[in-house]
């Protein structure tokens, strides 16, 4: 007789089909868990930085390029045009104030000279002949004055006398009516005389004024004339250093024609392009400062350049108290310039950060460490070095300042 065998409830594949079912379903769980509150992300904190909010003195700056320029320049041009007969000195001369640089040739400005001076000449000897002619013109109207002058005199005298012998009954009255008209007549005659003797005076004081006018004119044209040819020897207007002479002998040189720059060594300026962004913060009298050799140095504004070229526009700084050793023309400095007073400020250091959330929040690590997480925040101003917070953070707060770029959407990151 058979004996019934009992079913075994779970086989070795049943067995194993739930331990595999249930492992899917603890994944499952263990996901959901992990994903429940917003995405992670592990994170070394080897490759990320970290930053401690901080209080302290804070000053907006931007940071711009500057480049080393003579405290003064002076362009060389040709106030007259010419051929370049001759230099007395090459680019990169020290001058002294006066000192020949170069020699132009003018025939036709030299032919000018010699025909001015010789009308200058012949005015003269024309002034001299007509001085001379009324000057003895004036010598014979006083001869002529002279004589009047004593004909009066004889004239009353015998009139004087006729009249005496007249009233005495010596003479007749023809004689003494004769007498008498003469008399008249000198007297007529002498303010005649009087009178052409003064308008000769006029006339003659007139035409000297007139002529040493136009001597004068006539030498002053003269003396611009020798100026001219003198400006073909161009010399140094102050004393400084030659720069970018470009003028070879032979060469045909216009008038106006840039010929090269005298720059004053005495001193140094630095321009300084800023972007256009700024112009309404960039003033007379701002400082600036940079680093040259691990030593600082300080910089003013002294003059704005408002015309804005390519989206910026230039300003001109001086050095204020000492200038670096051995700074030389056209080197180029990293400036930042100050855009607000000193003030206390609570501050975030600079990073990539920024680039992925444009300042509105930051990842603020927990107080034990192990994480990061979102918090929002409100920038202020800025310089090269910090941010200023205005909300969202404390002191001491430590923040993840690095770029953002790898965690994606995370939302916490798991630090490691």
């Amino acid at each position: 007789m058979d004996v019934p065998l009992k079913k075994k409830k779970f086989s070795i594949q049943k067995l194993g089909l739930i331990v595999g079912v249930l492992a899917i379903i603890a994944l499952i769980l263990y996901v959901i868990l992990q994903t429940s509150g917003g995405s992670k992300l592990n994170v070394e904190t080897e490759r990320i930085s970290i930053h401690t909010v901080n209080k302290a003195i804070f000053q907006e700056n931007i940071p711009v390029n500057g480049i080393v320029l003579p405290i003064t320049t002076i362009y060389l041009d040709a106030l007259e045009g010419g051929r370049v007969e001759e230099k007395f000195v090459e680019d990169g001369a020290i001058l002294e104030q006066g000192q020949p640089i170069l020699r132009l040739s003018n025939t036709d400005l030299e032919l000018s000279l010699i025909n001015q001076e010789t009308s200058v000449y012949n005015l003269l000897t024309q002034m001299q002949i007509s001085q001379n002619a009324a000057r003895q013109n004036t010598i014979n109207r006083q001869n002529q004055f002279t004589d009047v002058e004593n004909s009066l005199i004889e004239a009353k005298r015998v009139y004087n006398l006729n009249k005496r012998l007249y009233d005495n009954g010596a003479i007749g009255r023809m004689d003494y009516e004769s007498s008498h008209n003469n008399f008249e007549y000198q007297k007529e005659r002498m303010k005649l005389a009087k009178r052409v003797l003064s308008e000769d005076t006029i006339s003659t004081q007139l035409e000297n004024n007139q002529a040493k006018n136009s001597y004068i004119r006539t030498q002053s044209a003269l003396e611009l004339m020798r100026k001219k040819v003198g400006d073909l020897v161009v010399r140094a207007p102050i004393d400084g250093q030659l720069t970018s002479l470009d003028a070879e002998i032979g060469q045909s040189i216009t008038k106006g024609t840039r010929l090269g720059q005298v720059d004053v060594t005495s001193g140094y300026k630095v321009r300084v392009d800023i972007d256009e962004h700024y112009i309404s913060r960039i003033y007379n009298g701002q400082t600036g400062t940079f680093t040259l050799n691990n030593k600082n140095y300080t910089l003013t504004i002294k003059k704005v350049f408002t015309q804005v070229t390519n989206g910026r526009f230039q300003v001109d700084m001086k050095f204020e108290g000492d200038v670096p050793k051995g700074i030389r023309r056209g080197q180029n400095l990293q400036i930042r310039v100050a855009l607000s007073a000193e003030k206390e400020a609570l501050l975030v250091s600079k990073g990539g950060f920024f680039q992925k959330t444009g300042g509105n929040w930051i990842f603020k690590i927990s107080e034990e460490g192990s994480t990061a997480y979102k918090v929002n925040i409100r920038l202020g101003s800025q310089n090269t070095e910090y941010y200023e917070v205005l909300e969202g953070l404390n002191p001491g707060d430590k923040v993840v300042t690095s770029s953002y770029d790898s965690f994606g959407d995370t939302e916490e990151l798991i630090l490691k």
